[in-house]
């Protein structure tokens, strides 16, 4: 059975982007809840190694409302490439998964 609910995992330039981002998904109720930390981040772009501190902004949501979050995300991120990633939450507290149900968008 495909899974209903998912952890979406942005990577931002810092905190007050991930912060901002993560305001935005939930006054939209597009998310339940953000958690976001500080990460060091190694990865090539345009032909270089880069590597330098970012934010992990992690949103547990409904599956149903992945494309709407990826729409604001790109809409509000700094980068031309953002890291929208989702993962399905397959197994989870009961009350919990309700209450991500309970608290985004119908």
């Amino acid at each position: 059975m495909p899974a209903k609910f998912i952890a979406v995992y942005i990577t931002t330039k810092d905190w007050k982007e991930a912060d901002k981002i993560s305001e935005i998904l939930l006054r939209k109720r597009l998310i339940a809840c953000a958690n976001i930390m500080p990460i060091r981040s190694a990865y090539w772009w345009k032909g270089r190694i880069e590597k330098h501190g970012e934010a992990l902004l992690i949103a547990k949501t409904k599956k149903a409302l992945y494309k709407k979050i990826l729409d604001e995300v790109k809409k509000h991120h700094s980068y031309s490439v953002p890291c929208v990633n989702a993962f399905p939450i397959t197994e989870g507290n009961p009350d919990y998964l309700k209450w991500i149900e309970n608290e985004t968008a119908k």
